[in-house]
């Protein structure tokens, strides 16, 4: 590269965008760190409440579920009625009816303010986030996505998109809430110290609209394909729990805590299903869109490249477990196993590919 051209690359990046973009993920890093105790305290505070430890009675007494009373809270001289918890039909054998939980703050009125402070320190952390992934594209005057740091940083804040927009849609996901968060510092703290890359222009074969197409829709379904794992893996916790009860067997005292207010293992099935099923088609176009790019770049559609390979595993696998679900053998605890095995497929596309293996993607670096 001549003197020149490298003066050129270096005035192409703004570095006051550039280090504004890392100020603003520690910040974000920061805020998402008191929203982390916020939840802890929701959870902590909601193990005290009544309500919260009638759960599992309900869960393992049918005569007492079906006759179960609205639940009331007095305060100064008024009287909030709370919601009795919905009875939904567990769908992996459908013998027993099961109560959702109450959720993290288990009913506690100071469990609930918490969990909305939670909530709230989210939100913020979120605009922070969404502020720094903007400013490093402003940066390059690019998409924010062009290296493992820059996608890391945009997947974790699509992933509290997807979060926070279902709650806005008011579904009951604040439970997601902690283990969401945990796993956001965890990838932000992997993209600031492992990954970090310096702000820097594209090289020549990214340099297409499809940048924004392909990668935006890889992003997209990677963060609703986490949400699906996540609900996934505590459907099998609650699962478990809920025919340890059923069996007459007694849980442990953290688990009850846990465990009982956590919707029912029903609902967390149905939920990470609907949510892999919404997304599928989107991952589908993904590959699609891939292949056209790939076409565009390389001038063939489809070479078995390490991340084309992996992409198309995935598919593979989540097409295994939407099937599965439709067999009447394979619905429950089987399928959600393919749903993990497909969510490993998807990380190891998107860690290990990068990382381990040398292909044409590499170029990114990490």
């Amino acid at each position: 590269m001549t003197l020149a051209a490298t003066t050129d690359l270096a005035a192409a990046t703004n570095e006051h965008l550039a280090n504004l973009s890392n100020t603003l993920i520690y910040s974000a890093m920061a805020v998402y760190t008191l929203a982390f105790f916020a939840y802890i305290t929701e959870w902590i505070f909601g193990s005290r409440s009544k309500i919260g430890r009638t759960a599992a009675a309900l869960t393992a007494d049918p005569a007492a579920r079906k006759a179960a009373p609205a639940v009331t809270v007095k305060k100064g001289g008024s009287t909030a009625v709370l919601e009795r918890p919905k009875v939904v039909v567990r769908a992996a054998a459908g013998q027993r009816d099961v109560p959702d939980g109450p959720g993290a703050h288990g009913g506690d009125e100071q469990g609930d303010l918490y969990g909305r402070i939670a909530v709230s320190l989210t939100v913020l952390a979120f605009l922070i986030e969404l502020a720094g992934v903007i400013a490093r594209a402003a940066s390059v005057e690019r998409a924010p996505w062009g290296n493992m740091y820059e996608f890391n940083i945009t997947f974790s804040t699509v992933a509290v998109g997807v979060y926070l927009s279902l709650l806005a849609l008011k579904k009951n996901v604040r439970w997601m809430g902690l283990f969401l968060i945990t796993s956001v510092l965890l990838d932000l703290g992997i993209a600031v110290t492992v990954l970090y890359t310096a702000s820097d222009q594209l090289v020549p074969a990214l340099h297409s609209y499809w940048l924004y197409i392909h990668v935006s829709t890889a992003i997209l379904c990677g963060a609703v394909f986490y949400v699906g794992a996540v609900s996934t893996i505590l459907y099998l916790f609650k699962d478990s729990y809920e025919s340890k009860l059923a069996g007459g067997g007694k849980p442990g005292k953290f688990a009850t805590s846990f465990l009982e207010r956590l919707p029912a293992s029903s609902s967390l099935d149905k939920f990470s299903y609907r949510v892999n099923a919404a997304v599928f088609p989107l991952w589908t176009f993904t590959i699609i869109a891939g292949a056209i790019w790939a076409g565009d770049a390389w001038g063939r559609y489809w070479g078995w490249d390490p991340k084309e390979t992996w992409a198309f595993i995935t598919w593979v696998a989540y097409a295994c477990y939407l099937h599965a679900r439709a067999t009447a053998g394979w619905k429950g605890r089987k399928a959600a196993y393919l749903a993990l095995i497909a969510f490993g497929c998807w990380l190891f596309n998107y860690y290990g590919v990068n990382i381990f293996v040398s292909g044409k993607h590499s170029y990114a670096g990490v």
